[in-house]
């Protein structure tokens, strides 16, 4: 596979290839089971949150990284309902736009047969009122009788026809309109989801922020570098397993196109519910890369869990999306060698990580 992109690590620039093989190297040289080293404890940030007990061995920052990393996850697990619901609206909406079409349509079709009826009911009047039936009868000549006794018949078949034409296209714009009723409800059902996932979102963010901001410069740097060892002691936990010895399939055309997409975003910034081309969030970036290889795929990492074909993580392949934690809260996609792209979250931009980085819950194929 040809890695022709690049990678920043803590201000360096390196191919692809050597920061994924960095990952690799990494990960192995740190063999499950390998202590790191922590920081020097700092003043902590704030009490520890009341009913919350300290597990043994934690720093203070350490308990700060794992309470701005739940709040994290749980905004991510909050903006894939938001897309979601965002994703349904923009459905329905489509949905009442299309039944307003067809009561429009209706409304002028039951408008040109009830001006139909009106000029069989006006002909009818200009016949003095007496039956065809009766003027037929009085003819005295037989055929004359009988072609009028077919057009008889005719207008008979033509009046039920218009009748029963004009019932179903009375009942078509009752349905149009109980669905469309419908839909409505369903639209602000969804906007009021989607204001309350956004306050959620906002909630969440704004309480990792406000812990990250109670911390000084240095204690930043030592954050950011306990969030880097755990997610390398996850991967080498994940390498160590040997499963890369089994992932050898080579990405579609299609695969290599959302590749190349996603990693031309890397140094963007994670925004939630974005979708580019300045800023993603995980599933934004996922979507908006499948988008650009010619296949459109669920708009959120839930969404892609559920539709999306699921294979095995030895069968995996370049281009395949890699789905994390057990509410599907985050998505990856995955380069090869061990590693993804991704939007990790607020206040981190568009990087490749270990794939074994974080829990994995499945793997799922957009061009299967």
């Amino acid at each position: 596979m040809d890695l022709l992109w690049g990678w920043s690590v803590s201000g360096k620039r390196y191919s692809t290839a050597k920061a994924v093989a960095l990952i690799c190297a990494a990960a192995v040289l740190a063999a499950p089971g390998t202590a790191f080293a922590s920081p020097a404890e700092p003043t902590p940030p704030g009490p520890p949150t009341p009913g919350s007990p300290t597990p043994a061995g934690d720093t203070p920052l350490e308990q700060v990284r794992k309470k701005i990393d739940r709040l994290y996850r749980e905004a991510g697990s909050a903006t894939d309902a938001y897309n979601a619901a965002e994703e349904k609206a923009d459905q329905q909406s489509d949905e009442i736009v299309r039944l307003a079409r067809d009561i429009d349509k209706g409304q002028k079709k039951l408008d040109k047969l009830k001006a139909q009826a009106g000029a069989a009911a006006r002909a009818q009047y200009r016949g003095g009122g007496i039956p065809d039936q009766a003027r037929l009868m009085l003819s005295d000549s037989p055929e004359r009788f009988l072609d009028g006794a077919g057009r008889l018949r005719q207008g008979q078949h033509g009046t039920k026809s218009l009748l029963t034409e004009m019932a179903r296209t009375q009942a078509d714009l009752k349905t149009y309109a109980k669905d469309a009723s419908t839909q409505w409800r369903k639209l602000e059902a969804n906007r009021k989801a989607r204001a309350e996932a956004k306050r959620k979102i906002k909630k969440k963010i704004a309480a990792a922020e406000k812990l990250e901001s109670h911390l000084e410069t240095k204690e930043r740097e030592r954050l950011r570098r306990l969030e880097e060892e755990a997610a390398l002691k996850q991967q080498s936990a994940w390498v160590g397993s040997g499963i890369l010895k089994d992932l050898k399939g080579d990405a579609t055309s299609r695969g290599k196109k959302a590749v190349a997409f996603a990693t031309a975003q890397i140094g963007k910034p994670y925004v939630w519910g974005a979708e580019g081309p300045g800023s993603y969030d995980c599933s934004g970036l996922t979507s908006k890369a499948w988008a650009a290889a010619g296949r459109g795929i669920p708009r959120t990492s839930q969404e892609q869990w559920k539709r999306l074909p699921r294979i095995d993580v030895k069968n995996m392949r370049p281009g395949d999306l890699i789905i994390y934690h057990k509410d599907a809260s985050h998505v990856g996609l995955y380069v090869g060698d061990g590693a993804i792209v991704h939007a990790p979250r607020p206040g981190r931009n568009v990087t490749i990580a270990g794939a074994g980085s974080m829990e994995i819950l499945g793997v799922v194929r957009p061009d299967s």
